[in-house]
């Protein structure tokens, strides 16, 4: 055969280029290439698979993104790879979390998320590697116009197990140089979802950039108390604004204490009992776990280690006797008191006001019920759940207090749904007189009548401007006039509306909303409003306004009932890290207060610590004595 001649090379002047001819139609493009490959100016391709190349899978740091939201969100990945750190195989919200052992390099992505499988337990273990597929979603607690956060999960899940017994993630350690002091970025009040997270300026960012993912404490401080649902607070900040017996204080908006974090237990409790823990103790070792987040204390280790708990002896206190010329008045929230209360707690109420409280002269009760409690039956009474009171406390080797009340109109005064929950007057007679002015009654408010020495109520118990819109399903103050030494002295039993509605200081919206505060400046104003009337019929009118006030001692509220310099709050004598008398998620802070008018400076003011703090509570607050002396 005769040899090929190899085609002629173009010149290396004259480039390859078809005419604008040679582009037209398929079969002319087809002869070019042909053209092309046979002067060796194209490569032959290599041989093309049928499908394209896959793209690499999803991996957890790309559902999580960089914001609070995922990018994904809503959309459904598959083959997402990761190590099952942990299982929740108890309740409705059933699942595991996994966490990818090869992190990318953007400390704002979480390298874990939680798979959640309903009522269904998941059948994986810690160590396992698995491939997860499922719907990526972004699931707020308490539901979304809560106002808090979200959590990013993936639902619907379907899951392959590649192996067992791998290692876990090492855990991230929370400690103070990890904990930004900045606790949120400042919205105006907006959402903070769609900010880039900046977990290296603020607490809240660096929480959430650790969301699902392993990680500890260690030999962490206990700042709340073990609850019915076994959960408790410690700070990772052991330095950082604590109280005299070991809290984290809470006195300013700016600062809610960024180290605070919840433990809760992923152990079965049969085996592994939850420590009943009272602040101040500590959690001694190492406590780890994925990072979750509810709506009852935002985040929160979901333990799967919890390290021992260590008894640091906190004591219940007790405050001294009023001695026979000092005038001794208490306030004291009693939490739900009716005679369907059981019988221990009455006794330990009992106790308390008799031992530790010194059995004051006069007790200004919050939360007392009616006579039936929450059985929504439209009685309103409210005698049998006093006297079974006054007859523990007699029991106790205390004074044979009698009482004042007013009873209010069925369902109108908040609280407890069916409770009729109200204020109430406890005293000694054997120490003050009651002096009792007929004409008060649920809807009648009470009024300064008189002038100078001659000053009095124009009814007495009486109720401070009960059909204000202020007091709207809230407890109306209850006006009392007591004579000591000769002498009068009114006191003013009051109950704030609560915090409900308010959003939490770890929400989504930054700062938080108060919209409660509202009303409870409303209310400061009239209680405000009737304290000048007193003072303006008697300037040296002695008047104590006392109660849980349900807000802080740095509020607008506060602010609004000393207005105009006619009440100093006694809380502000105390030295600063005395200021509590309440411990929420692991702040204490202030919400009971006892006022008195301006002349009244030879006080001794005392927030008794027995309940706030422990694990054991007769109520969730402490009571407080104000010994008065003219």
């Amino acid at each position: 055969m005769p040899t090929r001649r190899p085609p002629t090379p173009l010149p290396p002047s004259r480039p390859f280029r078809p005419s604008r001819s040679a582009l037209r139609g398929p079969a002319a493009v087809a002869a070019l290439v042909a053209t092309a490959l046979a002067a060796g100016l194209l490569a032959a391709p290599a041989a093309v698979s049928a499908a394209a190349p896959a793209s690499p899978p999803v991996r957890i740091h790309d559902i999580q993104g960089s914001t609070r939201v995922s990018p994904l969100a809503g959309q459904r990945v598959a083959g997402v790879p990761g190590v099952v750190t942990a299982v929740r195989a108890f309740g409705s919200a059933r699942g595991f979390w996994v966490q990818d052992p090869r992190p990318d390099r953007d400390p704002a992505t979480s390298e874990a998320i939680f798979v959640f499988t309903g009522s269904t337990t998941p059948a994986v273990a810690a160590g396992d590697s698995v491939l997860v597929s499922g719907t990526v979603t972004e699931y707020y607690p308490g539901g979304e116009a809560a106002g808090l956060q979200s959590v990013t999960e993936l639902t619907r899940a379907a899951w392959t197990v590649e192996s067992s017994g791998n290692a876990l993630p090492a855990a991230v350690p929370l400690r103070p140089s990890t904990i930004p002091d900045r606790y949120a970025p400042d919205a105006k009040g907006g959402s903070i979802e769609g900010l880039r997270l900046r977990p290296n300026r603020y607490a809240l960012d660096r929480y959430e950039s650790l969301e699902g993912m392993r990680v500890s404490v260690r030999d962490a401080p206990v700042v709340g108390a073990t609850n019915t649902h076994h959960e408790l607070w410690v700070t990772a900040e052991p330095g950082h604004a604590r109280t005299a017996r070991g809290g984290s204080l809470y006195s300013s908006y700016k600062d809610p204490n960024s180290g605070r974090i919840k433990i809760g237990s992923l152990l079965p409790l049969a085996e592994h009992p939850f420590p009943a823990a009272n602040v101040g103790d500590e959690l001694t070792g190492t406590t780890a776990g994925p990072l979750d987040y509810d709506n009852f204390g935002g985040y929160t280790i979901a333990a799967t280690e919890i390290g021992a708990r260590t008894d640091r002896h906190l004591v219940r206190e007790k405050t001294r006797g009023q001695a026979a010329d000092e005038l001794a008045v208490a306030t004291y929230n009693v939490e739900n008191l009716s005679p369907k209360t059981p019988r221990a707690k009455f006794d330990r109420l009992a106790e308390a006001l008799v031992d530790r409280l010194a059995a004051p002269d006069i007790v200004a009760l919050e939360e007392v019920q009616d006579d039936d409690g929450p059985t929504d039956s439209g009685h309103v009474g409210a005698d049998r759940t006093l006297k079974q009171l006054t007859d523990a406390i007699a029991a106790a080797g205390g004074p044979r207090y009698q009482w004042r009340q007013i009873d209010p109109v069925d369902g109108q005064d908040g609280g407890q749904p069916g409770g009729n929950i109200r204020n109430a007057f406890l005293f000694n007679p054997e120490r003050v007189s009651f002096t009792d002015i007929p004409g008060g009654d649920s809807t009648t408010p009470v009024k300064v009548v008189g002038r100078g020495g001659s000053t009095a109520l124009s009814a007495s118990p009486g109720r401070i401007a009960p059909a204000d819109p202020a007091w709207r399903d809230s407890r109306k103050p209850l006006a009392g006039q007591f004579s000591f030494r000769g002498r009068p002295v009114f006191v003013v039993a009051n109950h704030f509306n609560s915090k409900g509605g308010d959003q939490g200081v770890d929400s989504r919206f930054q700062p938080p909303a108060r919209t409660s505060e509202t009303q409870r400046l409303a209310q400061a104003g009239a209680v405000n409003a009737f304290v000048k009337e007193l003072l303006a019929a008697d300037p040296r009118a002695d008047a104590v306004v006392a109660g849980d006030l349900n807000d802080y001692q740095f509020a607008p509220a506060l602010k609004a009932l000393t207005a105009g310099g006619v009440l100093t709050d006694q809380v502000g004598r105390l030295p600063k890290k005395e200021r509590y008398g309440y411990v929420y998620q692991g702040n204490s802070q202030v919400l009971d207060h006892m006022l008195t008018t301006r002349h009244l400076r030879r006080t001794d003011y005392d927030i008794v610590h027995i309940n706030a703090e422990f694990a054991d509570q007769a109520s969730d607050h402490d009571p407080q004595v104000l010994r008065l002396r003219r």
